[in-house]
């Protein structure tokens, strides 16, 4: 057997297992919380802590199935790479990372998953090597630094209590200023791990990575890491001035990918937006004080994005790694499974009723709806929600429908039977996953009543989401892509991620590197380089030249340098 069906049957096995302790939690509502004193410095113990309970263990089996269907999938997407193992035992660190994140209600042992994460993505972000690969992975890793040494700064700060487990002082920290600096501190982190504005830029930069990887990084892994984290500690967040500052913030970020994704061609790319939107969605509803409904939505999202990233991967590897949405076309007809999956998937984003993204995303709007909340987070909610319509109905309308882009490719098919099977996994739980959940997770079914124009308000702004993706996509429709050209600067600023990329790219680099630049040329290339280096080298030149002479002159340049030392030593033994 190879690693790749090694390491899915063992990924598997335990995610049925986690799934059946996380039942036996709920019912019982029981949990294990297990501590190991590693070292203890006057009166403070260095812990590792484990917690076990409905929540952490549910989230490990969503994780580890998710994980192992992507390993089965990359057996055969990854099947012409020479190092598949390296790259199977990469994903399995990065799974083993989010692990140790996940059970860890200690700063210091969560630290452990939370940098391993950071490093093990930096090696799987930049593992087909070419610059566009490095410089991804570079932006990728320099703003996870940003959360982490936010991180580091918390669990300093939280000396102040004399032990690392959070969990103990969450009750006391609500009321006091450490909360403030606590609280801020790793809001900082969460944001940076989970692409929040201003640091949105890495997300769709990590695109770089291998397929599977990015079903892996975008669904339940790396991206929901701020978010957990978040969970975990989101009484700091209810009626403060964090969670409104993190409610605004949250918005913007959901309303700037799904605007983004909307001027964007390359289809990783839009994908990789729309989970920077979900993360928004996720963030903003954990700041309203709601962390059962971001944890609700986190795990059904984490489903219908894996799939639609492995769909995605089958459709570039069958389209010989081409990835622009106006070459598409017609795929329908050509790959009809794999099809399938995908617009299973992107009506599951939508919230297609009783799909999995129905129950949690329908929820939320309602909740949104029914809270005392002001118009602007109203309208970013909202609006958000018809935007992602509107860029799913233009992917499917590119891709699915008409003929091929490009003539040329007549070997579309769905033979890949490994990834299918993969894909089949989530299909199924893409489906029956929303229902599932929200009997486990809400005890009693949430009966929300609202007006008939408030209930309707969500299915409203969805087929006019529709509508609009599609009359967008239709060029000939009244050619109405003919403002866009007029107003060209206006659709590349929201097509650029708000300049974001520019800002925290060119904007800070710039400047050192013009710094360096003129570092360069006046000291390693000015003046130090011939007082230094250069002179030093040519006065060693001219000497050892003297001394080659010399010992290549004839005998009675010896017989002369003879006499003079002789006479020295003469000189030297009479007189001293």
């Amino acid at each position: 057997m190879s690693v790749c069906s090694i390491s899915f049957l063992l990924l598997i096995i335990f995610s049925v297992g986690c799934f059946l302790c996380s039942l036996l939690c709920l019912i019982d509502e029981y949990s294990v919380f297990l501590e190991w004193e590693v070292v203890s410095l006057n009166s403070v113990s260095v812990v590792m802590t484990v917690l076990f309970d409905w929540m952490s263990l549910l989230f490990m089996s969503f994780v580890l199935l998710i994980s192992s269907l992507v390993i089965y999938y990359s057996k055969e997407y990854m099947a012409g790479d020479l190092n598949i193992n390296r790259f199977i035992m990469l994903v399995l660190m990065f799974v083993l990372s989010m692990m140790l994140l996940i059970i860890s209600p200690n700063l210091i042992s969560i630290l452990l998953g939370w940098d391993g994460l950071g490093l093990v993505s930096y090696c799987l972000v930049i593992y087909f090597q070419n610059v566009k690969s490095y410089n991804a992975g570079m932006l990728t890793a320099l703003s996870n630094r940003v959360g982490d040494v936010a991180f580091l700064l918390a669990i300093a700060w939280m000396l102040n209590y004399g032990g690392w487990n959070y969990i103990f002082y969450l009750e006391n920290m609500k009321y006091s200023l450490e909360m403030s600096i606590i609280g801020g501190l790793i809001v900082l982190a969460g944001m940076t791990k989970s692409a929040q504005i201003p640091f949105s830029s890495w997300l769709p930069a990590a695109m770089a990575a291998p397929t599977p990887v990015s079903a892996l990084v975008h669904s339940s892994t790396l991206v929901t890491a701020g978010v957990y984290l978040l969970i975990r500690f989101n009484v700091l967040l209810g009626g403060s001035w964090l969670g409104d500052l993190l409610l605004l913030l949250s918005g913007l970020t959901m309303f700037m990918a799904g605007l983004g994704a909307n001027f964007e061609f390359d289809l990783s790319k839009i994908i990789a937006l729309s989970t920077l939107s979900q993360l928004g969605l996720m963030m903003s509803i954990l700041a309203m004080g709601l962390p059962s409904l971001a944890f609700f939505h986190m795990l059904t999202h984490a489903l219908f994005k894996a799939l639609l990233f492995m769909c995605a991967g089958a459709i570039i590897h069958n389209m010989n790694n081409s990835q622009d949405i106006r070459l598409m076309g017609g795929l329908g007809v050509y790959m009809p499974l794999t099809s399938g999956c995908f617009n299973v998937a992107n009506l599951a984003l939508c919230g297609m009723p009783f799909l999995a993204g129905f129950y949690s995303k329908d929820l939320i709007l309602e909740v949104v709806s029914l809270s005392y909340i002001n118009i602007f987070s109203f309208f970013l909610y909202f609006f958000s929600t018809g935007l992602t319509v509107c860029y799913s109905f233009r992917l499917v309308y590119y891709s699915m429908t008409g003929e091929l882009g490009c003539g040329s490719l007549n070997v579309l098919s769905d033979e890949g039977w490994i990834m299918l099977r993969g894909m089949m996994g989530l299909l199924i739980m893409s489906i029956i996953g929303g229902s599932m959940l929200s009997w486990l997770i809400f005890s009693t079914p949430s009966m929300i009543c609202l007006p008939v124009y408030l209930k309707l308000l969500t299915l409203f702004v969805c087929v006019i989401g529709g509508l609009v993706g599609y009359l967008m996509s239709n060029v000939s429709l009244f050619f109405l892509n003919r403002p866009l050209i007029k107003y060209y600067l206006m659709s590349y600023f929201f097509g650029s991620m708000w300049f974001m990329p520019y800002i925290s790219t060119y904007g800070i680099v710039g400047y050192p590197l013009m710094l360096g630049g003129s570092i360069i040329k006046s000291f390693d290339q000015g003046w130090s380089e011939y007082l230094g280096g250069q002179n030093l080298y040519s006065e060693l030149v001219k000497y050892s030249s003297g001394v080659v002479l010399m010992h290549m002159s004839s005998l009675s340049a010896c017989l002369l340098f003879f006499v003079l030392w002789s006479t020295c030593l003469v000189f030297f033994f009479f007189f001293f």
